[in-house]
């Protein structure tokens, strides 16, 4: 009874208050006042603790969240490594080889063509707990000739591990992704790895990384014996040593450093606090007072230089053989940044792109970025990055790219190519949803905002290849795997040859669209046959050329009229755009309505040109004038008159015809030097980098795409199988005369017969 009056008093007095006007509170009680201000106090207190221990919550996952991606060359056991962390964090319960000999494959390779070709295609992303942390693992292929992939990968990262083999060092393709991990500022951890192998020697790895890839690095690890005898690793931050006993090394036993080893440890560990110094100010001061540098000391100073990118802590051990995973998992969780220390940004579409910063907090608007599409049992799967907000399943989202208001029918969470279904997801988290119709790269809002984050970079493919179903019954399963493989994958392009009407599908190079005809007989069971690979050549002008150009046709009824006067100059190589139109018509001698149509007969007359039929690129046009007739000319009749002078000045324009080059890398035994290199001028390449590696020789070349063809068969006969190559795409350059005049011959000779 006292409870209910003394509830219905509060009630009374609160409303009375409110009802009071403020000259009549000034004469109220202070005792009622007094009351009353404790009242309000303790509501909105309440409010504000409850939001606070809300937002520690929040900020507590956060800093307990690590999304990783693992980057390396080929078969540096990137993909073994993957799936010993997934086993030590109990994601899976049984160890795979890569190359499935045991006909089940590594658990991150989820395609067959992966399982037997034992390399990494698709970046499969994947989600483990270690000592209470949760760790986003994005798998990413390590051929050049899916770059994208890895670009795509490191586009949502917070940080990485570098793997490096222990006997083939920093090779081409590390390389390649260490200069992407650096263009989209990753803050990195290196991992040298094979210990166990014969001619392992982790210190000229080690001074490789400082000067092939001006990493700023030291080991935080020395160990205790190599190749057969490789034992164990010393850490050097805690000055122990670590053993890994077990039948999959789990039981990690710390001992103190054997005593032989101790000088060694501690030489390194001097090194190593000697290069964290450089570049970290706390650290420096106490190491120049000659201060005793305690393990936490250290291990934040290590903490505080990687995230800002000065440095790369460098980690060891044998994923094969079981040895140093554990430590490395430790050191991902110690030195690399959780979401909340990253810096993301987006650009504003409304106010021309300008860069905004992402807070990163769940209660902003919603940003999220779909990094990588896949074709599941159940409809597109699209892999979401989160920046800012929370997605919640039932939420509508807009994609920001096109538009489309879109519902979430459902979240999931992936673990290679099987998923959990959660309820909702917060910024800087990995996730994957169901049933939205998008393409790799778009962003996705709440409505909010009109921001998209920022748009990769997509080179263009270097290689065509025709190809065509074998049966006429299969074109239907033909077509679709083709337009899945688009949305999926930005570089690889699908076009028709309009002279044949064959179907061309244009890539990154061999490898790469051998694996796409590959998958296409796999997965849509439709066997297709591969015409020659053809090398997407250019062509484009070296002056200026003016062009007047009459087009008129009289036939009964309505005619056609159109005149266009103006000039054709070529841009400057580094022109961003490859194509420029430029309206300079005073007055009205062409209604401005008929001017698109004019662009877009030169456009047309610009896809084909005349020495070879290859797009014509890298040209401004500047239309100046012309003439219309009041009846006859229409829209069709000035896109004629575009297309026809173009090819009337073209041949005045002094066309030239550009090929792509290649920037190719080798690494061949010395004894071969001479004949590899002799090949290469044959090859027509120019070799601009010559390096001793030991016992080998590392020649860097320019060479035309053109004459690289079956090139890694040749060089496996000049070399004994000695000789590798990785090969990528520099950038289009004009052929010589000779070759300009046969390519012209060619192309004319197979016009004949038609």
């Amino acid at each position: 009874m006292t409870r209910f009056s003394s509830s219905r008093l509060l009630y009374s007095l609160y409303s009375s208050a409110n009802k009071t006007t403020s000259s009549s509170a000034r004469h109220s009680s202070p005792i009622t006042a007094l009351f009353l201000n404790h009242t309000h106090y303790f509501s909105t207190g309440n409010l504000a603790r409850a939001k606070e221990s809300k937002d520690e919550n929040w900020k507590e996952s956060m800093e307990k969240l690590r999304n990783i991606g693992i980057s390396a060359h080929i078969d540096s056991g990137k993909t073994t490594l993957t799936e010993r962390v997934l086993f030590y964090t109990g994601r899976i319960h049984e160890i795979h080889e890569v190359r499935g000999r045991d006909g089940v494959g590594a658990k991150m390779d989820s395609m067959d063509l992966e399982r037997e070709k034992g390399i990494t295609i698709q970046s499969a992303a994947t989600y483990c707990t270690w000592k209470d942390y949760q760790v986003n693992i994005i798998d990413t292929p390590g051929h050049v000739d899916f770059t994208i992939e890895v670009e795509r990968a490191l586009r949502v990262l917070d940080g990485a591990i570098l793997v490096l083999c222990s006997v083939g060092g920093v090779q081409s393709q590390s390389i390649t992704v260490d200069r992407q991990m650096r263009r989209y500022e990753v803050p990195r951890v290196a991992f040298i790895n094979k210990l166990d192998r014969m001619g392992a020697d982790p210190w000229k790895v080690l001074s490789q990384a400082r000067a092939k890839l001006r990493h700023h690095s030291a080991a935080v690890q020395v160990p205790i014996g190599l190749e057969e005898h490789f034992q164990g690793l010393i850490d050097l931050v805690n000055m122990k040593a670590h053993y890994y006993h077990g039948s999959s090394g789990e039981t990690i036993v710390t001992e103190e450093i054997p005593a032989d080893m101790q000088a060694l440890a501690t030489e390194k560990r001097r090194e190593l606090i000697e290069v964290v110094s450089e570049v970290d100010d706390i650290l420096a001061e106490s190491f120049l007072n000659d201060d005793p540098i305690s393990a936490t000391e250290l291990e934040e100073a290590i903490r505080r230089a990687t995230i800002a990118r000065k440095f790369v802590p460098v980690f060891m051990g044998s994923a094969f053989k079981n040895k140093g995973v554990q430590t490395l998992l430790d050191g991902v969780i110690n030195y690399l940044p959780s979401p909340l220390e990253v810096t993301s940004h987006a650009l504003d579409q409304t106010k021309n792109e300008e860069k905004v910063n992402l807070s990163g907090t769940p209660n902003g608007p919603l940003v999220a970025l779909a990094f990588k599409l896949e074709e599941g049992r159940f409809g597109q799967l699209t892999y979401l990055r989160i920046y800012e907000g929370v997605i919640r399943k039932g939420d509508f989202i807009i994609n920001v790219n096109n538009g489309k208001k879109i519902k979430v029918p459902r979240l999931v969470r992936m673990h290679s190519n099987e998923m959990e279904d959660i309820q909702e997801a917060h910024s800087g988290q990995i996730v994957a949803v169901f049933g939205v119709d998008c393409a790799s790269g778009d962003t996705f809002t709440d409505g909010s905002v009109r921001y998209t984050m920022t748009s990769m970079n997509v080179p263009e493919p270097v290689m065509s290849l025709a190809v065509q179903p074998v049966s006429k019954d299969s074109g239907g399963q033909f077509s679709k795997a083709l337009n899945r493989f688009q949305r999926e994958d930005p570089t690889f392009r699908v076009g028709l040859d309009p002279e044949s009407g064959q179907t061309i599908i244009s890539g990154m190079g061999e490898l790469h669209l051998d694996i796409y005809v590959e998958r296409i007989r796999r997965e849509y069971k439709v066997d297709a046959t591969v015409g020659k690979p053809r090398v997407n050549f250019r062509e484009t002008v070296t002056q200026r050329t003016e062009f007047d150009y009459l087009h008129k046709k009289q036939s009964g009824g309505q005619g056609q009229y159109g005149r266009v006067t103006g000039y054709i100059e070529p841009l400057p190589m580094d022109s961003p755009n490859k194509f420029e139109f430029d309206n300079m018509i005073v007055g009205q001698a062409i209604p401005s309505n008929f001017i698109p149509a004019i662009e877009k007969g030169f456009k047309e007359a610009a896809n084909s040109g005349a020495l070879i039929g290859h797009p014509v690129e890298n040209i401004r046009i500047g239309l100046i004038d012309g003439a219309s007739h009041a009846v006859d000319s229409s829209e069709l009749a000035f896109k004629l008159a575009a297309i026809y002078a173009f090819r009337q000045c073209y041949a005045a324009a002094k066309p030239v015809i550009l090929e792509p080059v290649m920037l190719v890398e080798l690494k061949i035994p010395t004894e071969f030097q001479g004949t590899v290199a002799g090949d290469i001028n044959k090859r027509k390449g120019v070799i601009v980098g010559n390096d001793q590696d030991g016992d080998d020789s590392v020649i860097t070349a320019n060479v035309p795409l053109n004459n690289m063809f079956g090139y890694s068969t040749s060089l496996r006969s000049m070399t004994q199988g000695k000789g590798e190559f990785t090969m990528e795409y520099k950038e289009h350059l004009p052929v010589s005369n000779e070759v300009q005049t046969q390519l012209v011959n060619t192309y004319k000779a197979s016009k004949a017969p038609e």
